[in-house]
Order: structure tokens, then C-alpha cells, then sequence
């Protein structure tokens, strides 16, 4: 059949740009549509979290990404104050990303990601990747192209588009992803509803430049400045471009707002500076009910929309990414199975259902600060200090999940997915929500070591599926399983004592997106029945 693509992506967010980037890096022809006639100017996220990293890192582009971010040698704290103008109450401190790397090396015990959080606006991300994928030339980039809607079949997807000057043409592909945002109309075309709560609050946007970095350095430098009157402003580069974000009661003409003269009185200071961008926007909690069907499948934003504490909206867009990635090329290259793309949701959604929970405590720890704000704390004067002792206690004791919680960012498993294959006695190891617990529990990310020659474990992974061999076995019988269905296998010895006792097990399994699929102390009596279970070869599905 005629096809102008085996894939095709709707909207060229961070995520529909990585997962073009990762399926033609796997051999995958892709076109990727965008409404908008360039890359963002909303500054929507500022942190890259370490899994992210790890799994951009896995097609070289970790380093690439962090050479465009804030530097390496600039610090990530949050500090709260009474306001800009006022004292500061209480500070987390978070190392820079050459230190983090230092601790991480120097404390080797699996607990650690391979890759250290890092702070990137999107407004900067957007174009790089775009100019990334450009330089390949393997992908169809079409900007100022509206997605309008499509109709699957049997044996592909036909997608209706439409150019800046109206006309409208039809795109044959053999499947659809949705990247296209929280108005997703490739959502909208399957009929997914979302569940959770919409509009949790409303908050005004102030993207600004200041003329002299030094006007708002009164406080040191800082990743976030928050105070209890419901604002953040956030360091994009620690120099000259901040984003305020504030609360606003839901009574608020937003029309009726001056940027200019709003910032000042949030702030409670007046510089020189040059407004970028100023909106009122409404954040949400909510998770579409499915993430796709048949050929057609969402990530990121279509897929879920989060209040932004703690950073998960993106950061889970791209584990979407990399899970709907390695599928549609198993499918295009015709080793995945007929339940394969089925899985996208059953791994992804619970993931997604979670991480939604997860923002919304953050913010609810926030709400709390903001509840124990005592106007006095604002006073020069005994009293005032007092008020300020008090309020920072109670900051402290709240903590701060938002930025903290590995156990979310590295610990997500899949608890239930049909393409893991584990043993019926394989208990489930405990799960907290602010330490990673490292494991080889088939479903879970296997723990990052340094092996013994200071190589990374995650760095001999291949592009396709890893088979870890702790033990002396040229696995013969596997490979040969792997070869008679085109299956993407590399076998790998692990001889490091370390290694093997993290690992747990003589033989691992890794999945192309660094999950875990199997364990055992030997290979199974059926090696082509375990690869069937992996690559989603079971029942009725996709042909």
C-alpha cells in the first residue's frame, strides 16, 4: 500500500519533537504536523528531571541538551520568602549539576540516577530539538500545518491537515500519535474523555527581561523564589529572564490586568525590565480515560495535564514517548506483537494516573504554606520576626516533595502490564514516594552503576532489548530464538560482583526503554515463549 509515512505525529511540543527524534533514530520514516508557524514563546516548563535525561541519553543527547540549559555549575535552590522585597524564610539547597555528578559517582550503591535533574526553559528546548531533527534529514517537519482530524482502518490512518493559507490535504500513514497538547483533537477524534478535575486554580503568567541582572539578586541566586501570597518566580537562566506566576481569586477581570504594573506589586520592587509574554492560564489534574486505540495513540499533554509542582507534566510526556517509541517501531518493523500497542495503556495510563496524584499533593503542600501565612510576618519588628520563625517552621516541616520525590521520577512500575513477564512468587519490593528503591523486579527502571572499569551500567544497553548475562553463557539458545522472529537482542556479559548482586539475578531482561521485562538465575525451557510475552505476541490484536 502507499504510504507518505510509517508515522506520523500531531504537534511538535517537547514530546512529539523527542518521539520523532527516537523513531527515526530507530529506522522509523515519520512527519511530524505543528499548527503554530514556529516553536513556543510560553515559558511552560523549567526542569528536565534525571530520567528524562537518562532516556535522552540513550540516543546520545543528554550532554547535547545540557549545553543549552542553565549551566552546569549553577545551583537549583527554592527558597520561600515573605515576598521579594522582604526576608527570606526558609531555603531548600540543591547542588549544581557538576556536584550532583561528583555524589552520584562517589556513592555507587544503585540508589542514584545515572543523570542529574537539570534546568531548561522550553521556550530553549523546543527550537534545539527542532534544530536536532532538522540536521538528520530524516524527518518531514511541517510547521504552520493544522491537525484537523483522521479516520483509521484495517490497514493504516488517514489524516486530514491544513496549511496557514487553508488548504487542506490527506496524509497515509500506518499509525497516529497524539502529541498535540491538552486541547488534543486526536483525543478528540477518538472520543476520550478525561477524568479528574479541571481548572484548580488561576493564575497570571509574567515572562519578562530585566536590564540589569542585579535587581533581583537581593536574595542570591536561586532556581524558584516562592512566597505564601500564592507566587513563584522562576530563574529561567539566573541573568536576565524570570517568569512570575501567581494566584489570582477567581473574581479577577484578567483583562483588566497591567503586566507591568502587576509585577511590581507582586514583587513589591520596580526595575527596568521588558515584558515577554503575559497571560492568564488555568492549570488542570486531569488523565484521559484511554490513551488511544487500534493505530492511533496519545502522549504527553493529550494524554495528561497537571498542575506544574514538581514538574511531571513534560517529564512524564517523555517517559510516554520513549514507551510509544520502541512500540510503533516494533509494530512498523514487524517484530512487535498484536497485543503490543494495546500495552501503551496499560502501562502508561497507571503512570499517569499516579503522577497526576503526586502534583496535586504538591500543590496541596503548598496551599498549606499558604494557609499559615500571618500578614505580621511582613513587619519589621519583634512580632514580625516571631511570625517569620513560626511560618518557616511549618515550611520545613512540610518539606519539599515537589523536588524531591525519586521514588515518582525513577521508581514508576508496571505493576500489572501483560508484556512483563515475572514469576508468580516474584513479590513486589517496597515503594516509597521520595526514594527510588532500586530493583530488578521485572516492570521497574534497573538500578544505575558504575561497573567496575567506570563505564555505566545503562550505557551498554542496546537500542533494542539487552540481555544481561551475569554468569558464564554464550546464550545460544536465546539468541537463536531472538534471530528466528527478527527480534532485537543484544547479549551482554556483566562479570562485576557489584553488578551481579545489585541486579539480583544471573540473567535480566532490559526493554528498549530501560524497563525491566525478566529475571531468573537461568534462562527459561522456552526462550521463544518469553520473547512472545515481551514483544506482546499473545491473543487477539492488530494483525
Amino acid at each position: 500500500m502507499n504510504f507518505d509515512c510509517d508515522v506520523m505525529i500531531a504537534g511538535a511540543g517537547p514530546v512529539g519533537l523527542l518521539l520523532a527524534y527516537e523513531l527515526q533514530a530507530r529506522g522509523v520514516s515519520v512527519l511530524l504536523v505543528e499548527r503554530n508557524h514556529d516553536t513556543t514563546r510560553h515559558p511552560k516548563m523549567d526542569i528536565t528531571n534525571g530520567r528524562s535525561l537518562e532516556l535522552m541519553r540513550r540516543f546520545g543527547l543528554a550532554e547535547k541538551v545540557r549545553d543549552v540549559a542553565v549551566p552546569r555549575n549553577h545551583g537549583m535552590d527554592v527558597v520561600w520568602l515573605t515576598r521579594f522585597s522582604g526576608w527570606e524564610l526558609a531555603r531548600f539547597r540543591y547542588p549544581d549539576t557538576l556536584i550532583r555528578q561528583a555524589q552520584i559517582r562517589s556513592n555507587n550503591d544503585g540508589g542514584q540516577p545515572l543523570e542529574p535533574d537539570m534546568r531548561l526553559s522550553q521556550i530553549v528546548l523546543e527550537p534545539f530539538l527542532r534544530d536536532l531533527l532538522v540536521a538528520t534529514g530524516k524527518v518531514d517537519i511541517r510547521f504552520g500545518t493544522e491537525f484537523v482530524g483522521f479516520n483509521q482502518d484495517p490497514d493504516g490512518v488517514t489524516a486530514h491537515v491544513r496549511d496557514l493559507e487553508g488548504n487542506e490535504s490527506t496524509i497515509r500513514a500506518k499509525l497516529l500519535a497524539g502529541c498535540d497538547g491538552g486541547r488534543s483533537r486526536v483525543r478528540e477524534g477518538l472520543g476520550i474523555e478525561c477524568e479528574g478535575k479541571w481548572a484548580v486554580a488561576q493564575l497570571y503568567m509574567i515572562h519578562f527581561e530585566l536590564e540589569n541582572a542585579e535587581d533581583l539578586r537581593r536574595h542570591g541566586l536561586a532556581w524558584h523564589y516562592q512566597s505564601p501570597l500564592g507566587l513563584t518566580l522562576i530563574a529561567q537562566d539566573d541573568d536576565r529572564t524570570f517568569t512570575l506566576h501567581k494566584v489570582l481569586p477567581s473574581d479577577v477581570d484578567v483583562t483588566a490586568i497591567d503586566p507591568l504594573s502587576f509585577l511590581y506589586e507582586a514583587l513589591g520592587l520596580e526595575f527596568p525590565c521588558t515584558i515577554l509574554q503575559a497571560n492568564a492560564w488555568t492549570p488542570h489534574l486531569v488523565v484521559a480515560e484511554s490513551y488511544g486505540r487500534g493505530r492511533v495513540w496519545l502522549a504527553g499533554d493529550a494524554a495528561h495535564q497537571y498542575v506544574p509542582t514538581g514538574g511531571y507534566g513534560m517529564n512524564t510526556g517523555v517517559g510516554d514517548a520513549a514507551d510509544v517509541a520502541w512500540k510503533f517501531a516494533a509494530f512498523v518493523q514487524g517484530w512487535g506483537g498484536a497485543n503490543l500497542l494495546d500495552t501503551i495503556e496499560s502501562e502508561r495510563r497507571p503512570v499517569g494516573l499516579a503522577n497526576c496524584q503526586a502534583a496535586g499533593a504538591n500543590a496541596g503542600v503548598r496551599f498549606q504554606i499558604d494557609m499559615a501565612y500571618d500578614p505580621t510576618t511582613q513587619f519589621d519588628s519583634p512580632d514580625g520576626e516571631a511570625a517569620r520563625a513560626k511560618l518557616a517552621s511549618r515550611i520545613l516541616e512540610l518539606g519539599n516533595a515537589e523536588n524531591e520525590s525519586r521514588g515518582i521520577e525513577y521508581g514508576y512500575r508496571y505493576r500489572d502490564s501483560p508484556i512483563i513477564a515475572r514469576e508468580i512468587d516474584d513479590l513486589e519490593p517496597e515503594w516509597r514516594v521520595l526514594d527510588y528503591v532500586p530493583s530488578t523486579w521485572p516492570g521497574a527502571r534497573p538500578p544505575h552503576l558504575f561497573l567496575s572499569d567506570g563505564s555505566a551500567m545503562f550505557d551498554h544497553f542496546g537500542p533494542g532489548f539487552t540481555l544481561l548475562v551475569f554468569v558464564q553463557d554464550d546464550c545460544e539458545v536465546m539468541r537463536r530464538a531472538a534471530a528466528h522472529i527478527g527480534f532485537p537482542l543484544k547479549i551482554v556479559s556483566i562479570q562485576d560482583a557489584k553488578a551481579r548482586a545489585l541486579y539480583e539475578r544471573d540473567y535480566v531482561l532490559i526493554r528498549p526503554d530501560q524497563i525491566v521485562a525478566w529475571r531468573g538465575d537461568k534462562l527459561p525451557e522456552d526462550c521463544g515463549r518469553l520473547l512472545d510475552i515481551v514483544r506482546g505476541e499473545f491473543g487477539e490484536g492488530i494483525a
